[in-house]
């Protein structure tokens, strides 16, 4: 038996059967919550529509501009004041997954590694996207190169992805010969970028190892015409590093072991973590990309709940 396949459950690889059965845990989440006035992505970007009809959203108070056409008389008789019945047209939004598989997502202190929990949560946005019948496709990458699944409207495709995200995400080891490449993020978004030229939802899947201004203009650049979601994937040493031992750290070309006994390189590790996290949390407030930091030392599942929940009440 392969024992990176032994190790799936502790969290170090995943499974293309652990990824399939996350498909029965996608249909109580949406990136797309159904509240007309509060949802999360559907604000300032118009979807092409395909015609699929309206769906039914809410009754509520009449206001001054709703066309009269939408009053519902019989709930403003028994009422006695006037009410309208609330429509939305289903959209066909193709969605695509960028799922980071890079040597730095091969690291975890607690349930699972980065490259897992990533894994995990592209597996079950995929799944829910198809779900709700709209195409999904997906670039994953890791140091070296890319796999570009076009968006389509199957559970073939999904399994695609997967076995993309499998394949990558077994492959990794700690003495991994390959050099890192933070460059690689960059490259992805600008083939992103290209590929989703208006209306799409593009889910951004990554610990942003790499990011720099070029970064931030590439995902504000598919922000324009696109809806972005930023999910930062953490660990928790990254607040708090252990008190001792060693670790190895690389920017991509050279590499030196830092002695966490000492204070002070603790403190620069957790620091560089920090300012790398805050910049990309702050394109929710400075640019109005929503962005869900999912931690690797809980359940991913019932973190994407609770931060949707949280930004669907979020007053706009």
């Amino acid at each position: 038996m392969d024992p990176r396949a032994a190790q799936a459950e502790d969290g170090v690889y995943v499974t293309l059967e652990e990824l399939t059965r996350l498909q029965f845990v996608a249909r109580d989440f949406s990136f797309l919550p159904r509240q007309p006035v509060h949802s999360l992505l559907s604000g300032r970007h118009a979807s092409r529509i395909r015609g699929r009809g309206l769906d039914f959203e809410e009754l509520r108070g009449y206001l001054p501009g709703d066309d009269p056409r939408t009053i519902d008389w019989k709930v403003t008789a028994r009422t006695g004041s006037p009410h309208v019945r609330v429509y939305t047209e289903e959209r066909d939004r193709p969605a695509l997954i960028l799922v980071d598989q890079r040597m730095s997502m091969f690291f975890g202190s607690a349930r699972s590694m980065k490259s897992v929990s990533a894994a995990r949560i592209a597996a079950a946005s995929a799944w829910r996207v198809t779900g709700a019948g709209d195409r999904v496709g997906a670039i994953v990458f890791d140091d070296q190169s890319t796999a570009e699944i076009k968006p389509h409207r199957s559970g073939a495709t999904v399994l695609r992805v997967l076995h993309e995200i499998v394949e990558r995400n077994r492959a990794l080891r700690a003495d991994h010969p390959a050099p890192r490449n933070p460059g690689m993020l960059n490259e992805v978004l600008d083939t992103a970028s290209r590929i989703t030229t208006h209306d799409y939802l593009v889910l951004i899947v990554s610990d942003f190892d790499g990011a720099d201004e070029e970064t931030t203009r590439l995902v504000s650049r598919m922000a324009r015409n696109n809806d972005v979601v930023a999910i930062p994937i953490v660990d928790p040493a990254s607040r708090e590093l252990p008190p001792g031992g060693r670790l190895v750290v690389s920017d991509g070309e050279l590499q030196v072991e830092l002695d966490l006994g000492k204070r002070s390189s603790r403190e620069r590790l957790v620091a560089r973590a920090g300012e790398r996290l805050n910049a990309v949390l702050a394109w929710q407030s400075e640019r109005g990309i929503p962005v869900l930091p999912i931690s690797t030392d809980e359940d991913e599942m019932q973190q994407v709940r609770r931060l949707l929940g949280q930004a669907a009440r979020r007053p706009r």
